[in-house]
C-alpha cells in the first residue's frame, strides 16, 4: 500500500475534484448556448422599415444578418468541452486554452461586427437594424463560457481522471496465464471448454 507524501495536503485533492463538474457543466451549457445562438440571425431590420425592403427581399432573408464565425467558434468551444471530460492533465489544459480562445473570439466577433461595424451592416441591409434576442444570448453566454474555460485551464491538473481500465491495452502487462496452469476450482466454464478443445484434460492438476 502506497504511503502518502507527508507534505501533501490530503484535503486539497477533494476540494479540487469538487470543482470539476460545476465548471464542466457551466462550460458545456454556456458553449451550447453560444453555438445555438451563433447560427441564428443576430441582427435584423427594424420592423417599421421592413416595408421599404419589399416582400421579395424579406423572403430571401435580406432583412437579417448572421455571423457564421460566431457559430463556428461556439461549436469549437462545445467540442473542446466534450473532449475535456475524457482526457487528462496536459490535454485538458490545451483544450481548455483552445475553448478560452474560442470564447474570446465570439466576444470579439460580436463586438466588432455587432457594434463597431453596425453602420456597415445597415448599409448592407439598406435599413436601420436592431439586435435580436439571439445576439444578446450569444453575447451574455460567451462570458461564463470564457470564465469556465479559464477556470478549467487553472484547475485541470488537480481534477479527477478516467481510470486506467478505460485506457487502450499497452501490451506491457504480464503474460496471460495458460488455462492448464490455473487450478480447476479457479477456472470458469469457458476456460474448461477451451482446455478440452485444445486436447487437455481439465481435471489434471498443473505440475508443481
Amino acid at each position: 500500500m502506497t504511503t502518502p507524501d507527508p507534505g501533501t495536503d490530503l484535503r486539497a485533492e477533494p476540494r479540487a475534484a469538487r470543482t470539476f463538474w460545476p465548471v464542466a457543466i457551466l462550460g458545456i451549457a454556456a458553449s451550447g448556448l453560444v453555438a445555438l445562438a451563433g447560427h441564428r440571425a443576430l441582427m435584423q431590420v427594424q420592423p417599421q422599415h421592413l416595408e421599404q425592403l419589399g416582400a421579395g427581399a424579406i423572403a430571401q432573408g435580406d432583412n437579417v444578418k448572421e455571423l457564421p464565425l460566431a457559430g463556428a467558434f461556439g461549436l469549437v468551444m462545445l467540442a473542446c468541452w466534450g473532449v475535456v471530460l475524457v482526457t487528462r492533465r496536459v490535454t485538458r489544459r490545451i483544450l481548455a486554452a483552445l475553448a478560452a480562445l474560442a470564447s474570446a473570439g465570439v466576444l470579439v466577433v460580436l463586438v466588432i461586427e455587432g457594434f463597431a461595424k453596425r453602420e456597415d451592416v445597415e448599409i448592407e441591409l439598406h435599413a436601420p437594424i436592431e439586435y435580436t434576442g439571439w445576439f444578446w444570448l450569444a453575447l451574455v453566454a460567451s462570458v461564463p463560457a470564457l470564465a469556465a474555460a479559464v477556470a478549467a485551464f487553472r484547475l485541470a491538473p488537480d481534477w479527477p481522471e478516467m481510470g486506467a481500465r478505460y485506457d487502450a491495452p499497452s501490451g506491457q502487462g504480464a503474460a496471460p496465464t495458460r488455462d492448464s496452469e490455473t487450478p480447476v476450482e479457479e477456472r470458469t466454464s469457458l476456460d474448461l471448454w477451451r482446455s478440452m478443445d485444445e486436447g487437455e484434460d481439465p481435471t489434471d492438476e498443473a505440475p508443481h
